[in-house]
């Protein structure tokens, strides 16, 4: 037997390693198959493309979710802080708003649809 000290982040270890004399068969693993690549697939069209004319002030999701309800639609007058759609995240209700007040240009969300983090929900002039 052999003792050894080894240091591992600061700590020191005193380790004991024993030394047999017997012959060891020498255990092979099967060779890895490589599977053969496929092209990728094109992508499909997001759900959430524009749906009619985009407005200057885009409102994006701030997180993925769901979209429970959409409390407008194009042409709508809206003021700064009120509800455009409702996003389900996490299991919580989550209430987007307008930032500013303008006219409501186009949706690009409706009930259903299952958002990225960052993706158009709708667009204001």
């Amino acid at each position: 037997m052999k003792n050894y000290k080894i240091t591992v982040n600061g700590n020191v270890y005193d380790v004991t390693v024993e030394e047999t004399t017997g012959t060891a068969a020498a255990v092979s693993a099967p060779a890895a198959v490589a599977a053969p690549v496929k092209a990728p697939a094109p992508a499909p069209a997001p759900k959430n493309a524009a749906k009619g004319p985009e407005g200057s002030v885009k409102v994006t999701a701030p997180m993925p979710g769901k979209i429970l309800g959409v409390k407008v639609s194009a042409g709508q007058s809206v003021k700064k802080g009120e509800v455009l759609l409702v996003l389900e995240a996490m299991k919580m209700e989550n209430e987007i708003v307008a930032p500013s007040d303008g006219t409501i240009a186009s949706v690009q969300a409706a009930v259903g649809d299952s958002v990225e983090a960052g993706a158009t929900l709708a667009t204001l002039n």
